[in-house]
């Protein structure tokens, strides 16, 4: 038996210790204060956080929160809502990602709630599918330009959605470049610094639009990441990080 595995669970006790898996080797940085900031606040929402160690290292991780607390474009009350599953240089292929999922699903089924949720993408930033589809969740549904919300359910109940008003949200924040963040990744303030650095360099207005909280991602984001999104024109130009060299690639395609 492998006991040089164990999982640390990470609350406002521990995390300044423990940190959150992202970032451990920049702690003095933007990006982790943030998160650090934003997290201390979202465990009395009944945020968990698990890191599993394989002796003295860190290689996985899970984060989850009541679905009705979920920084995703979706509506998942009731429901517990993976908001980020990561494994990382060789503890890949170990099982590690799937024990994390089970101990979520096991506080779920304790809690009574409907089920398990999260919102995956073919492109960047979020895991794939696979995982989940090993693990018994299925899709239940879709949403551009990559997205997917899978479920594993406990009950009969109705299933978790996306909203359908894509093009209405982006629509909202007007001509220029827009970036909506929020503080749940160390990795956005460079993101969004990348953006006003392209904007300043091409003449083009920029704003930021924070959000505040998990009903404004809910409700404003125009992506189901929820948590970062860079609008150009009115359209969803991506949801992740762009390099300033991708930047006129990507608008291209919006043409």
């Amino acid at each position: 038996m492998d006991t040089e595995v164990r999982i640390v669970s990470v609350d406002e006790t521990n995390v300044e210790k423990e940190g959150f898996f992202c970032y451990k080797s920049k702690p003095k940085t933007e990006g982790y204060q943030r998160k650090l900031a934003w997290l201390k606040e979202r465990f009395t929402e009944g945020m968990q956080i698990k890191i599993l160690y394989d002796g003295k290292r860190s290689f996985a991780f899970i984060e989850y929160i009541p679905g009705e607390y979920a920084w995703r474009a979706v509506h998942a009350d009731d429901y517990m809502f993976i908001h980020c599953i990561w494994t990382v240089g060789s503890g890949k292929k170990k099982g590690y990602a799937t024990r994390l999922l089970d101990l979520c699903i096991e506080e779920a089924r304790a809690a009574n709630m409907k089920g398990v949720a999260m919102v995956t993408s073919s492109g960047v930033w979020l895991v794939d599918k696979k995982i989940l589809l090993k693990n018994g969740f299925e899709v239940v549904d879709h949403a551009p330009p990559k997205f997917d919300l899978l479920v594993k359910k406990f009950k009969d109940a109705p299933n978790p959605h996306f909203p359908v008003n894509w093009e209405e949200r982006a629509a909202q924040f007007g001509d220029g470049l827009t970036v909506i963040r929020s503080d749940q990744c160390p990795y956005i303030p460079d993101a969004a610094t990348a953006v006003q650095e392209y904007a300043g360099e091409n003449g083009l207005p920029f704003q930021v639009v924070e959000l505040r909280s998990a009903k404004e991602a809910q409700e404003t984001s125009p992506s189901p990441y929820g948590l970062f999104s860079i609008v150009y024109n009115r359209q969803l130009l991506a949801y992740h990080y762009l390099l300033k060299k991708d930047f006129d690639k990507f608008i291209a395609r919006l043409a």
